[in-house]
């Protein structure tokens, strides 16, 4: 069995500048990761895709994002044999932080070297791409500014060292219904080169002023307990506070280590799923 991690995402900025004739949204966001992460497990067979995966809310078929990714590796390299995924989940499902498209990356990086296709991350984020908008992303994982439809990737540095306090509430979120009730005219749209600024300087006071995601306000409206979660992690002494993706999970930044127990105990009073991690926002290598 070979074994590749699978870091969840969060984003520092999540940006729709406008909706493309194709009907996807052009975006621009800068998302990192951090240290909360699926294990999967890669094991050749005979025959065909077969998921394998303790979580009743992970889809064991072509739904599943790892099984699209050995799929297209199936399909683009002519590959005859299967192979059996097992899918050791952490990251919470259907919560903004991109478990899904970071199991599909590490499906393909996987693959890569149990088939012995001599693919550079590069071109295993081009095959990513054609999965889901993140996807590209995760292969490279560490810290960058996507745009496009997520797919145009530049590497960032690493932000500065904190904690990343997680909290999803337990809700799922329809991103079709965000995105659908989105205005482009009325959003706050975050200073994306403010924050790549903050980044390059290492300033962590300008990395927490300039967490933006336009998609927050319209997610709030649509479910008021993704709101109630970040006044509490606001109310318990986090320093800047911010929804992921297009929600259900908020994130807060934490400098003080010793802050760390009363904002999670505070926020577990309420919300099963709280996590504390750090963030990584370093690449990770090819498996």
């Amino acid at each position: 069995m070979l074994y590749v991690k699978a870091p969840a995402k969060i984003n520092l900025t999540l940006d729709v500048l406008h909706k493309r004739p194709d009907n996807y949204h052009e975006i621009e966001m800068i998302m990192t990761t951090v240290d909360l992460s699926d294990r999967i497990g890669l094991m050749g067979t005979a025959k065909g895709i077969h998921i394998q995966s303790a979580d009743r809310f992970v889809p064991n078929d072509s739904r599943n994002l790892a099984y699209q990714a050995a799929q297209l590796i199936k399909d683009t390299f002519n590959i005859k044999t299967g192979v059996i995924i097992s899918l050791d989940k952490k990251i919470p499902v259907a919560a903004g932080l991109a478990g899904g498209s970071s199991d599909a990356a590490a499906t393909l990086k996987g693959l890569n070297k149990l088939w012995q296709l001599n693919l550079t991350l590069d071109e295993l984020a081009e095959l990513g791409a054609k999965i889901g908008s993140d996807v590209s992303f995760c292969v490279y994982g560490g810290t960058a500014l996507a745009k496009g439809r997520g797919e145009i990737i530049q590497q960032l540095p690493t932000p500065p060292n904190c904690w990343v306090i997680l909290a999803k509430p337990t809700i799922g979120v329809s991103t079709a219904d965000v995105y659908g009730a989105f205005d482009v005219r009325t959003a706050q749209h975050p200073n994306t080169e403010e924050m790549i600024q903050a980044l390059r300087e290492g300033d962590y006071e300008a990395m927490c002023d300039n967490l933006g995601n336009a998609l927050e306000s319209v997610t709030l409206k649509l479910y008021p307990e993704v709101e109630q979660i970040k006044e509490q992690m606001k109310k318990f002494g986090a320093d800047a506070v911010l929804m992921s993706g297009s929600g259900p999970t908020v994130f807060g930044l934490v400098h003080n280590e010793a802050r760390i127990p009363r904002i999670y105990n505070g926020l577990r009073g309420f919300c099963s799923e709280v996590y504390a991690v750090r963030l990584i926002g370093e690449r990770e290598p090819l498996a």
